[in-house]
């Protein structure tokens, strides 16, 4: 019986045991990279608040442009308002956050081929560990921010990077990634919060966080294991293109036909793409981009537009606690849904797009109009939030590596990971009027 073009036929057909351990070192190996390209951002992130209070600045106010840890005064005597506002929105936070990350992922693409893959995970390497040396030894406000900055870099650079990568590799190492990424903002939270509790001081807990940018040398250059033609420290603009799951069968045949197919496949998409080209492969990616972006945008307007305005006086949990938990059920749900690739696969993805606009609406008027009766309901859509839109990413990018020619998978796994930047730029653009509004009533 002649094999399907499914999912499993795309499995590189090594001998059992040894195919067996290779998929399982590449699972996990994607999932340390997801994890380690968004952990140092998190975690660098949740201390830089905790440092910047030991600066002896006068500028006291900056340093809340660089955490995503609000401080919340209940009851402060000079706000009127009856959200009890921050004076900054956390939109401002965003905004830092982002920018860098949406400028590497719009212009990167078209030029990231030229850098073979180990150095660009060396120079995200770098990146992270020099964000961790800034805000952990840093003295004034602009070397937290510049801290900040070089986390983002990393943290951009590292996901369309990646994302490309896994073209060269078993389509179920999505899963892993997706997963990792997930993972990474309970668990980056978790143990910087655990070290902290713990006694360790903020500088200490970041020098001991050095480990992760090591660990993702270790996971890219030890445990992954890539084809033998794999384009490591060389250009791929000519050296290797992805090959179909029907080439990896004929491939693997040692007969005079497959090694014709061997050779037919090693030149026929030889060159990198023109740039007409890649403008027709975003042309073709539209469909995909903007349900995410949609997604996203819907989501980081929840999360920095109306989060922090959700404050039930009445509950047990004071503000900052409310806060904390938001976050933290958002991240759960995010981990959860990036996680389920292998349990369910969404190929409608206007619908999860759909699904999270309501959410933004619903929430919105529920700022407005206060009729929530307490935080456990708002707790519960902050997990369904999180579900949608981890769901929506794995998802774009599984139908994205499924669904384009072989040819132009490379280039369009790095451009479409825009989508989700430009969408949380927006939202934070948004988000700002929004806070205004609520803030002055």
């Amino acid at each position: 019986m002649e094999p399907t073009d499914s999912d499993n036929t795309d499995r590189l057909q090594l001998p059992d045991a040894a195919g067996r351990c290779a998929e399982r070192r590449n699972w996990a190996g994607f999932w340390l990279l997801g994890l380690c390209n968004n952990f140092a951002y998190v975690v660098m992130l949740s201390a830089a608040h905790d440092i910047l209070k030991k600066q002896e600045s006068e500028n006291a106010t900056a340093s809340s442009s660089v955490t995503l840890t609000v401080d919340f005064q209940a009851g402060n005597s000079s706000n009127s308002s009856r959200y009890d506002c921050n004076p900054v929105s956390t939109a401002a936070v965003l905004l830092a956050d982002i920018l860098p990350t949406l400028v590497i992922k719009l212009f990167a693409p078209f030029v990231i081929h030229k850098l073979p893959y180990g150095f660009r995970v060396l120079f995200c390497v770098i990146m992270a560990a020099t964000s961790f040396l800034l805000v952990s030894f840093s003295s004034a406000v602009w070397m937290s921010i510049l801290g900040v900055i070089f986390a983002s870099v990393s943290a951009g650079l590292g996901e369309l990077s990646f994302l490309s990568l896994t073209v060269y590799f078993n389509r179920d190492v999505l899963e892993g990634w997706g997963s990792g990424t997930g993972g990474a903002g309970v668990a980056g939270a978790l143990l910087y919060s655990g070290l902290i509790q713990a006694g360790l001081s903020p500088q200490i807990t970041l020098l001991i966080m050095l480990v992760v940018p090591v660990a993702m040398v270790v996971s890219y250059f030890f445990l992954l294991v890539p084809p033998p033609s794999f384009p490591q420290w060389r250009s791929s603009d000519a050296e290797y293109t992805p090959v179909t799951s029907e080439d990896r069968r004929q491939l693997l045949d040692d007969s005079e036909e497959g090694e014709q197919v061997k050779s037919t496949t090693e030149n026929r998409t030889a060159g990198s793409l023109t740039f007409p080209e890649k403008l027709l492969v975003i042309k073709g990616l539209l469909k995909f981009v903007f349900p995410l972006g949609l997604v996203y945008f819907a989501e980081y307007f929840i999360n920095q537009g109306l989060m922090e305005l959700l404050f039930f006086h009445n509950s047990v949990l004071s503000h900052a606690a409310q806060y904390r938990w938001y976050q933290t059920l958002y991240q759960v749900g995010v981990f959860l849904s990036r996680s389920s690739l292998r349990c369910v696969k969404i190929r409608k993805l206007w619908a999860l797009s759909l699904l999270q606009v309501v959410n933004a609406v619903f929430l919105l008027f529920a700022v407005r109009y206060q009729f929530l009766p307490n935080a456990w309901l708002v707790f519960a859509i902050i997990l369904y939030e999180g579900l949608l839109g981890g769901a929506a990413y794995v998802n774009t990018f599984f139908f994205i590596s499924k669904e384009t020619e072989d040819r132009y998978r490379e280039f369009a796994m790095a451009a479409a990971s825009v989508g989700d930047s430009l969408g949380i730029a927006l939202a934070g653009l948004a988000a700002f009027p929004v806070h205004t509004y609520f803030c002055s009533l």
